[in-house]
């Protein structure tokens, strides 16, 4: 998405899409048509640029309560196996809580 001069000095204005992988450059023109998609262009660029900020700040959120859903699993587990070795529970070979035998 680029105003370029050519050799007689007139500006026209190209944009730049991908087509299979390949970059395929579309004129557009010159005069208030390509000033109006060169605006339109812009105004796309922008909103696409708000919406992927968006999308960062949601996945910090996300990350920032992920850790306290963390912290809170581990010190349930700590709890839940106090409670098991305190009835009398063991963990065989690392595996399943098992009850000692008297």
């Amino acid at each position: 998405m680029a105003w370029e001069t050519r050799k007689r000095g007139r500006q026209y204005y190209t944009r730049s899409r991908k087509v299979g992988g390949r970059v395929i450059r579309e004129y557009i023109g010159t005069g208030p048509l390509a000033e109006l998609a060169a605006k339109l262009d812009a105004i796309e660029r922008e909103e696409r640029t708000v919406e992927a900020e968006r999308r960062r700040r949601q996945q910090e959120r996300l990350e920032s309560a992920d850790g306290a859903v963390d912290a809170l699993y581990h010190s349930a587990e700590v709890l839940a196996k106090a409670a098991l070795l305190s009835a009398g529970y063991h963990r065989h070979d690392r595996g399943e809580w098992r009850k000692r035998r008297v």
